[in-house]
């Protein structure tokens, strides 16, 4: 939102190059500790669930309640604090994604190490690679009206506010979902309903807690003399 069709690539680039040093980071860090003391994993799979779930709530009462500001505050956020945000957002899906693939892998240390890499490489290149096509889409579609394939570059360009709207409420479905699902795996609860329901249940209810004792404290120290 907000920024100039020229550095969108640009960004998504820094990002990128982010998102790799990050996965370099989490295996690092994830295989350290797994040497040291092996259980705290678990604590910080969980902390990323309820992150997670956090961000999915908090986006949904940021669509519901405060939709003009939120997109008021976007527009005046400058171009390092944009890729900043979207570096540290990535470092937390990273410990996920990391850890989630370690939990799934077996054999010796040096094939465990190499699945990760490549688990890592893999997530970073789709993911950023599909950002970079998204983002240029609607200026192939101006390219294309300027070529007189005029209504299939108008179809392009009038399609993507749509096409990001539903990714939008995808991304944050698929993150109460995920963290629902970490939540749920970590205290080895009952299935009650169908899985991917009770993990929504979940991702909600855990994200709005997690919400709310934030907004408590915001309210404390705000009111705090000292």
């Amino acid at each position: 939102t907000g920024t100039p069709a020229d550095r969108e690539l640009p960004i998504v680039k820094a990002i990128f190059i982010g998102s790799l040093l990050n996965k370099v980071y989490c295996i690092s860090g994830i295989l350290l500790l797994m040497a040291i003391y092996a259980p705290i994993l678990k604590g910080i799979l969980f902390c990323g669930g309820l992150f997670l779930a956090y961000e999915g709530v908090h986006k949904v009462i940021e669509k519901l309640f405060h939709k003009e500001t939120a997109k008021e505050n976007r527009k005046q956020i400058n171009e390092k604090d944009k890729i900043k945000g979207a570096i540290r957002t990535d470092l937390v899906l990273s410990i996920e994604i990391i850890l989630i693939a370690k939990e799934s892998i077996e054999g010796s240390f040096t094939n465990q190490v190499i699945t990760l890499i490549l688990v890592g490489l893999a997530a970073s290149i789709l993911i950023y690679g599909l950002v970079a096509f998204l983002v240029k889409v609607d200026d192939f579609g101006l390219y294309l009206v300027n070529k007189d394939y005029k209504k299939s570059g108008i179809f392009l360009v009038k399609s993507m506010p749509y096409t990001m709207k539903g990714l939008g409420i995808i991304g944050t479905i698929a993150m109460l979902l995920v963290g629902g699902g970490i939540i749920s795996h970590t205290f080895h609860l009952k299935q009650y309903l169908p899985e991917m329901v009770q993990n929504l249940i979940l991702g909600i209810f855990t994200g709005a807690i997690v919400v709310l004792c934030l907004h408590l404290k915001s309210l404390i120290f705000k009111h705090d003399p000292t």
